[in-house]
């Protein structure tokens, strides 16, 4: 192949009370990436739309384009030149990984047209790297669930080790972006630095009560253990009407709601189509009541990660 389209999805981290070790992904939003071989070497990124002109066309400062990159001088390929373009199918600053998106659906791209000397799982490194250049920071809780599909555990960084947990067929998840901003930057340095030991027990016992919910499978643990004690409390201050959000879902018959990644989008997960239609109503009629406007998503968790998209 020359040339490829490449899909990879928008993704949930954190999930409520696993911070930085818990993600997943989901059908819809997500960012597209049209990928050619060139002649000569150096990557060029021809185009970027979706983002209002607001992302970087230098390699360096590009997630997708660093990825391809640190990727390419790890094969050993460096003499292989990309004409890169990108199109953002997501808002920017939403809490929904549109950064490891791109970085993911670049790099999945580029291993595809190389003939795929990488197992998908390999990949991961460099999508991180993406991950360094858009926030400074190599997480894997959102490039993991894009890059992998499903519910991802982080359990090490060093070495990085990531688990796969099945996830009931039935779960869907409902996503609404609020039309504001919230800085990643902010909204990392408004947390508190310690936390008691009796916080970190309870936050302790969700972490394992979610993952126990969604093995075995248990709608009714997966709800109960959706609670953050030590991110929510500080973060929902950020976001204007969290409180009332956050009931309306709980009313309208979710399991559990929480801030996706560090905000603003809010996600609650369902047992059932039905239902998650419903809360992501019922979450953008309450911000709407407070005169913000909102896009809403409702997927089942996504368990194919990044796809070949037909030309």
């Amino acid at each position: 192949m020359e040339k490829i389209r490449v899909y990879a999805p928008a993704t949930v981290a954190n999930v409520a009370c696993g911070f930085d070790i818990f993600g997943f992904a989901v059908n819809n939003p997500g960012d597209e990436v049209v990928l050619e071989k060139k002649s000569t070497p150096g990557i060029v990124i021809k185009e970027i739309t979706g983002d209002d002109g607001r992302l970087p066309k230098a390699v360096e400062k590009n997630t997708a384009g660093i990825a391809i990159q640190k990727y390419l001088a790890h094969i050993g390929r460096e003499d292989q030149g990309f004409e890169l373009s990108l199109h953002k199918d997501m808002p920017l600053g939403s809490g929904l990984g549109s950064s490891a998106a791109s970085a993911v659906a670049g790099v999945f791209a580029a291993n595809e047209l190389m003939g795929r000397p990488l197992s998908q799982k390999d990949l991961l490194p460099f999508a991180m790297e993406g991950e360094r250049v858009a926030c400074g920071s190599a997480h894997a809780d959102n490039v993991g669930p894009s890059l992998l599909g499903g519910f991802i555990v982080i359990r090490s960084y060093d070495p990085l080790d990531i688990i796969q947990v099945p996830v009931p067929a039935d779960l869907y998840a409902s996503i609404v972006h609020p039309q504001i901003e919230v800085n990643t930057k902010d909204a990392r340095g408004i947390l508190d630095k310690e936390i008691s030991l009796a916080t970190t027990i309870t936050q302790m016992g969700n972490v394992a009560g979610l993952v126990a919910g969604l093995l075995l499978p248990d709608y009714e643990l997966i709800g109960r253990s959706l609670v953050d004690v030590i991110i929510e409390p500080s973060r929902a201050i950020l976001i204007p009407g969290f409180a009332e959000v956050k009931a309306a879902a709980i009313a309208s018959g979710a399991l559990g709601c929480s801030i996706s990644g560090s905000g603003p989008s809010l996600f609650a997960l369902s047992k059932g189509e039905e239902t998650a239609q419903k809360v992501a109503k019922a979450m953008a009629a309450e911000f709407a009541a407070l005169g913000i406007g909102s896009e809403q998503y409702v997927s089942q968790i996504n368990q194919k990660g990044p796809v070949v998209l037909a030309d």
